[in-house]
């Protein structure tokens, strides 16, 4: 199903979703890879403050999922991703690395569209 197939409401949580893990996951790709990192990656630097910000930033998406109606498997998914971006990414230097390839938001936006377009 494509976006079109979805309720406005559902669609414009999708497009907010998806732009909040843009911003936060894949905003500006690293010259000479195709790896792309976000404010994730960056605000991650910040020990364990930056890591707290990015995961309370990160619960949008998942606020979003809920108010749409999500399987409780489905935000449990959600949150689950977000809990391993928190913890690992809180490790000094492993956690840095870590934020860069994780990417939690794109992977939680990934579970709200298949979500939406399995009913």
């Amino acid at each position: 199903m494509s976006e079109s197939a979805l309720s406005t409401r559902e669609a414009h949580a999708l497009r907010r979703v998806r732009f909040l893990a843009k911003i936060m996951d894949e905003a500006v790709t690293i010259p000479g890879t195709n790896v792309g990192i976000g404010l994730d990656s960056v605000v991650g630097l910040l020990p364990v403050s930056g890591d707290l910000v990015t995961a309370v930033v990160s619960l949008y998406a998942v606020g979003e999922a809920v108010r749409l109606g999500a399987d409780r498997h489905v935000i449990g998914q959600m949150l689950f991703n977000v809990a391993i971006d928190f913890g690992v990414g809180s490790v000094p230097v492993l956690g840095d690395v870590f934020d860069a390839v994780w990417k939690s938001n794109v992977r939680n936006a990934n579970l709200l569209e298949k979500h939406l377009n399995s009913r």
